[in-house]
């Protein structure tokens, strides 16, 4: 496992905690339209300087009774084997973890459920079901998805649900067969798609809904959800 970045303080990406986001290199999805092409693609991270864990953890520690949480975010931590060992290296320093992820991996999100070390979750929803495979690609495991959904709507863990709505890949009626596909589920935030350093340089030619547009469609799906906003 690589950290390919920090943020040393967020207050808006761990809900109700002052935080701060390591970031860790690698990805097993290939989104064109994504803005994190350092952690994604190989040619690009050679180019990423790399943090030493040592310098991640020694910050933890000298921000000990600042910051409350830490967001372990990619690229996408689930295809890393040593998370867990990551994460509880992280807990024993008192602090809560908030993981993203893609969904791919439901056995590392089960593990670190059951094992308490995480606290929160926001899976990133990429698409309606049957588009997975025809924009992820044929190898994509729909079913480890489908799984991941499952275990969040259990209640188990505090979770969101999150999609980044991409001109050309998604408009409404895709968004409302999402809100089908995760109900009955608290929480489902909508993000504007941000048409900067993505790995498909095409995609940085787009340009984004507008905000009334995205309020239509949150409007739509606010009655499948305790909560739907636009972020």
């Amino acid at each position: 496992m690589k950290i390919g970045g920090l943020q040393k303080l967020t207050l808006i990406d761990f809900p109700g905690r002052i935080s701060c986001t390591v970031f860790l290199i690698g990805c097993n999805f290939l989104c064109p339209w994504c803005y994190s092409k350092e952690l994604v693609l190989p040619e690009e991270i050679k180019k990423q300087p790399e943090i030493p864990k040592k310098y991640f953890f020694d910050f933890l520690k000298e921000r000990k009774g600042l910051l409350e949480g830490v967001v372990v975010c990619g690229g996408e931590p689930t295809v890393h084997q040593d998370l867990p060992e990551f994460i509880r290296k992280i807990k024993k320093l008192g602090y809560l973890v908030k993981l993203d992820t893609n969904g791919s991996n439901p056995k590392m999100l089960e593990r670190l459920i059951r094992d308490k070390l995480i606290d929160y979750v926001a899976m990133d929803v990429k698409l309606p079901k049957e588009k997975y495979p025809k924009i992820l690609g044929e190898k994509l495991k729909i079913e480890d998805i489908e799984k991941s959904i499952k275990i969040l709507k259990q209640g188990k863990i505090d979770a969101e649900f999150r999609t980044t709505v991409v001109p050309t890949i998604l408009k409404k009626e895709d968004i409302l067969q999402i809100a089908q596909w995760l109900t009955p589920a608290k929480r489902y935030f909508l993000q504007n798609f941000r048409p900067e350093k993505t790995i498909d340089p095409e995609f940085e030619k787009i340009k984004p809904y507008s905000e009334e547009y995205l309020l239509e469609i949150q409007k739509a799906i606010s009655p499948f959800f305790e909560t739907s906003q636009i972020r």
